[in-house]
């Protein structure tokens, strides 16, 4: 089956440190994504017909282009034109970055738009301030609604990692077939197993941060 593959030096040791670097790119780049995300997602809502058209010019432009290619524009292409250094992961991080943000900005204005203007109005008449309103009343609220959209984005962009071996970091995919092309006579079948190896990996980490996102909503949902 192959799994024999992974016992042979520190091969299980290579897969999960390569594991870790998909994760750091990836976690950092949900990170970033959260905190643009949300600032360009409150700007989307605002009424100035500018801002509307260049954060919906900048939301199309990310969702039309692929990963892949903005991997290759901001890596080859960015540092060739500018002459900057820099990094394949910095690189990564950068396009991934751009991706989440867009995406994270569109579902921060889909549930701010879903709250009712009444609820607004309310708070006022209550005689609560704008931030007591967004605080006490609209995030709570926006929170919720967007914890099953954020986690499927957030493990999409755990997912999409794997395409940074495409620029040369040594991710956890590149790893397997490092390890593949070792054992290609010795373990013909090293393929099956280190495949389905990664595949319970991804798996793992992905369900895991599900678990968390139902915890989540069980909890304040109570």
């Amino acid at each position: 089956m192959g799994f024999e593959v992974l016992l042979k030096g520190n091969n299980l040791e290579r897969l999960l440190l390569g594991l870790l670097v998909a994760l750091r790119i990836s976690l950092i780049s949900v990170v970033i994504s959260i905190v643009l995300g949300v600032i360009v997602g409150s700007l989307m809502t605002l009424k100035n017909k500018v801002i509307k058209a260049v954060t919906r010019l900048y939301l199309e432009f990310v969702r039309i282009m692929p990963q892949m290619v903005l991997l290759f524009l901001v890596y080859f292409g960015t540092t060739k034109a500018l002459g900057i250094n820099m990094s394949a992961e910095t690189a990564s991080i950068i396009v991934f970055s751009l991706w989440g943000t867009a995406e994270m900005s569109d579902l921060v204005r889909g549930a701010l738009t879903s709250i009712p203007v009444i609820q607004y109005e309310s708070s006022a008449a209550l005689g609560m301030t704008m931030t007591d309103t967004y605080i006490h009343i609209i995030i709570p609220q926006i929170i919720r609604r967007m914890i099953p959209q954020s986690i499927n984005l957030i493990t999409r962009m755990i997912k999409t990692t794997s395409l940074v071996m495409m620029i040369g970091i040594v991710e956890v995919l590149k790893v397997g077939q490092q390890i593949i092309e070792a054992n290609r006579k010795s373990s013909p079948n090293a393929a099956f197993g280190i495949f389905l190896t990664i595949f319970i990996l991804y798996f793992i980490v992905c369900w895991s941060i599900s678990l968390v996102s139902k915890y989540l909503e069980k909890k304040w949902a109570a």
